[in-house]
């Protein structure tokens, strides 16, 4: 391939074009190294050059020269994923849509906003009316609109909206398309659901429309406990509370706090620690529900309105990533346990080798554990015997050392995200790599 001639084509088109080798190694990678088997698989990959696109016409421009010439076309955000999503496996183009930045329309309950726009200015412009986003990663201060859409599943909110991919929590997408020529659709709906979480295999996401949920006056918690046992129950107990709006629970169980440095003087030695964000409204039903199962409230803060700030910080993959700080020969895995019984039996069978995170989250309707275990790494033997494990006792593990669609998730491809790749894609040019029966 003629880079030379590439790179000046589109440099002709008024587009931002990247040559420089680190630069296109950086926009190559993402926190793939969470997981030394990744680091290992994936360490070595770059693409060949980078192009910073500023509106869907840009995203036209280059859809069309990789149509033609035949070139690989990966995408990328902010790189805040953890699975080598936007890793190009085959070279080519890497497609930065962090330009793509513009909120097209915001109303009470209602955004719609371009691909790069970052989470946390959508959910700052969505608080001065009173809304918020529905879920939010731990990244999002960072990560963008469309890379969520396109690579993450859950996050603050998910106890009362579940995943991203639930019925309702999208209401439209527009993408380009690799056929040739290339084309713009608009997916609505049901319709979405061949895009969520399909590493950008599919389409080219370039603008998100999404419902918002109504902003409430929260407060942080932070609980301590003896033991995971009264922390779990504690945090069941709260999930299943009706009564009191919620946004985050989390259950870290000793040694994790130790990593956190910075929330030290709320975090008495040994023991369980639980975070929490509910509305401040519902205080003294907290303060009851704490006192109820023996935990020691150790800190309360009303947020001042700031955007995904505080806890979120320390909850989801925040957590390995503080964790792995201290010890970056720490892993993690991602468990569905489906209930705290099953919890604390892995937690009595592994010690503190595999070490207890939950995240709380809606499960066709229902609060469930869910959890991001840190997992003290020896190899990539036991890795795989304790994913095995954690299987033979009942829990359900998506599998964070995998690249591919189906090796890190819970099941079967959706039938529809095939269907549109094979449309959308026919050349097999959008992230190759990434589906294993395209293989």
């Amino acid at each position: 391939m003629d880079w030379q001639s590439i790179a000046q084509t589109l440099q002709d088109s008024s587009l931002q074009v990247i040559r420089d080798p680190q630069q296109v190694a950086k926009l190559s990678q993402d926190y793939f190294h969470f997981s030394p088997v990744l680091q290992e698989q994936l360490g070595d990959y770059r693409g060949d050059l980078a192009v910073r696109a500023r509106s869907e016409t840009d995203v036209l421009t280059v859809a069309q020269l990789c149509v033609r010439e035949g070139i690989p076309l990966t995408l990328r955000g902010a790189g805040t994923g953890n699975y080598g999503q936007c890793i190009p496996l085959r070279g080519g183009i890497i497609l930065d849509l962090s330009g793509l930045n513009r909120m097209l329309r915001l109303e009470p309950g209602l955004a719609l906003a371009e691909a790069g726009v970052k989470m946390a200015t959508l959910e700052r412009q969505a608080q001065t009316l009173g809304w918020e986003l529905r879920m939010a990663p731990s990244t999002c201060r960072t990560a963008t609109l469309g890379g969520f859409i396109s690579g993450g599943s859950v996050g603050a909110g998910s106890i009362n909206y579940g995943f991203i991919s639930d019925a309702g929590n999208v209401r439209s997408l527009r993408l380009v398309t690799l056929e040739d020529p290339p084309q713009i659709l608009t997916l609505r709906g049901e319709e979405t659901q061949a895009v969520l979480h399909a590493y950008g295999t599919n389409g080219v996401v370039t603008q998100v429309e999404l419902p918002l949920a109504p902003l409430f006056p929260w407060a942080e918690s932070i609980i301590a406990f003896p033991g995971l046992k009264p922390a779990a129950e504690f945090s069941r107990a709260l999930s299943f509370s009706s009564g009191i709006v919620k946004k985050q629970i989390a259950v870290h169980a000793d040694p994790i706090p130790r990593y956190f440095s910075a929330l030290q003087p709320y975090l008495p030695q040994g023991g369980s620690i639980v975070f929490t964000i509910t509305s401040d409204w519902d205080r003294p039903a907290l303060a009851d529900l704490i006192k109820r199962h023996g935990g020691t409230l150790t800190d309360y803060q009303p947020q001042s309105g700031a955007d995904c700030r505080g806890l979120t910080e320390f909850c989801w993959n925040h957590t390995t990533l503080l964790a792995r700080a201290v010890d970056p020969t720490l892993t993690y895995l991602q468990v569905f346990y489906g209930d705290l019984e099953r919890v604390l039996r892995l937690q009595e069978q592994f010690g503190e080798e595999v070490m207890i995170h939950l995240e709380w989250l809606r499960v066709a309707g229902n609060p469930a554990p869910a959890g991001l275990p840190l997992v003290r790494y020896q190899s990539a033997e036991r890795l795989a015997e304790i994913i095995r494990l954690h299987q033979e006792a009942g829990a359900v593990v998506a599998n964070p050392h995998a690249y591919t669609l189906e090796g890190g998730g819970t099941g079967p491809l959706n039938p529809a995200l095939l269907d549109l790749k094979r449309r959308a894609d026919p050349f097999n040019l959008l992230n190759p790599g990434k589906i294993e029966a395209l293989l």
